[in-house]
């Protein structure tokens, strides 16, 4: 195999991700596709951020995934994921967090990491901890970029 690729059913890459999977919504973590993982991988990671929070400026994690099994090739819809590790989101919370933008359109984005290991991840791992340890492990990695833009409540 090769070419690693990450797909949603419910959104297009760079397209407007569906309201039940934000805030404003369920709040669940949308449907996730993985193909083209390296022969070699032992493990998955993915890492979901959003990268536009204007104060303070920073990356904020949504979603931290280790330890997926490299021949996983779906994530359902609000997956529990009792074979994988969820990881530290921005708010020390071993869960998905879903878009919810103070104000303007924000990208989420979606990173799937094939690594050459299984790295010594738990749930106490968050984003940067995942980054520092992948360092030189990473086979191969690919994005899915999701938009979103609160809906304005009439009064």
């Amino acid at each position: 195999m090769g070419k690693l690729k990450l797909t949603s059913p419910a959104f297009k890459h760079n397209g407007d991700m569906p309201k039940k999977y934000t805030c404003q919504g369920e709040e669940i973590s949308p449907p996730l596709k993985i193909s083209g993982v390296p022969n070699n991988a032992v493990s998955l990671v993915l890492i979901m951020t959003d990268p536009d929070v204007p104060i303070p400026k920073m990356i904020f994690p949504h979603w931290v995934i280790c330890h997926l099994d490299p021949d996983t090739t779906t994530i359902e819809e609000g997956s529990k994921l009792e074979n994988a590790v969820v990881g530290r989101n921005g708010v020390f919370q071993n869960k998905y967090i879903g878009p919810c933008p103070p104000w303007g359109k924000h990208r989420y984005i979606f990173t799937l990491y094939a690594l050459d290991e299984k790295l010594p991840l738990d749930k106490k791992s968050g984003r940067n901890k995942a980054l520092k340890l992948m360092k030189g492990h990473i086979i191969e990695e690919t994005e899915l970029i999701g938009l979103y833009e609160k809906i304005k409540e009439k009064k």
